[in-house]
């Protein structure tokens, strides 16, 4: 993981770029990709974990990439105001990008209630034989249905109690250290982790609750 000093490098270079956006400078979206490719692959992988049975279907890196080209698009119609509203713009589109492959899997049209994972292994006409994954409990739908319900929900919460949450849940940070990050104190971010977890444990259905262990 990058040392404080690297991080503070990129996060001045991330700084440069969206000024030269700000001024109209549209090619540095890429430039801005490239340089937090690493921290957003980071990112995309610690927020995969969390949106269970997509890992049977789906590799991190086309995940990434996916959620890259929203990022990308997201770039020409969003002023963004800083490094920070970049990095938490970048959390929003990997969300967004991972809901849609839960849409895609879950349910009885879904790819994953007509996969059939078969046990062992079989011949592949030549003499090899054909691997199959031992399959994936998360993978059900109606499992599937729970974490997409409950992102969907985490979108739609106000945007300084989604902005702690997304900080606490999604990047793993420390209450202290999402309250240094925000410029403010341990408490308020105590509070307002306490508002987030109440407005999603109304929103959700029992079912989701259990499954997601709010």
């Amino acid at each position: 993981m990058p040392d404080d000093s690297v991080r503070g490098e990129q996060t001045i270079a991330v700084e440069r770029c969206l000024e030269l956006l700000r001024d109209g400078d549209t090619a540095v979206r890429g430039e801005l990709l490239n340089l937090t490719q690493e921290r957003l692959m980071r990112l995309t992988t610690k927020m995969k974990r969390d949106f269970r049975g997509v890992g049977r279907w789906e590799q991190t890196e086309d995940v990434f990439q996916n959620a890259s080209m929203r990022l990308y698009q997201a770039m020409s119609s969003t002023k963004i105001e800083d490094a920070r509203h970049f990095f938490r713009l970048a959390a929003l589109q990997i969300r967004r990008e991972l809901i849609d492959l839960c849409r895609h899997y879950r349910g009885p049209q879904g790819q994953g209630a007509h996969h059939v994972t078969q046990a062992g292994n079989q011949d592949d006409g030549d003499g090899r034989a054909m691997a199959f994954d031992p399959g994936d409990a998360a993978a059900n739908p109606a499992e599937l249905q729970a974490w997409s319900d409950f992102h969907e929900c985490v979108d739609r919460l106000p945007d300084k109690e989604r902005e702690v949450f997304e900080l606490l849940w999604y990047h793993e940070l420390k209450q202290d250290e999402a309250a240094e990050l925000l410029g403010t104190s341990t408490r308020t971010i105590k509070r307002l982790w306490r508002s987030a977890r109440l407005m999603l444990h109304e929103k959700l259905s029992d079912s989701t609750r259990q499954s997601i262990a709010l």
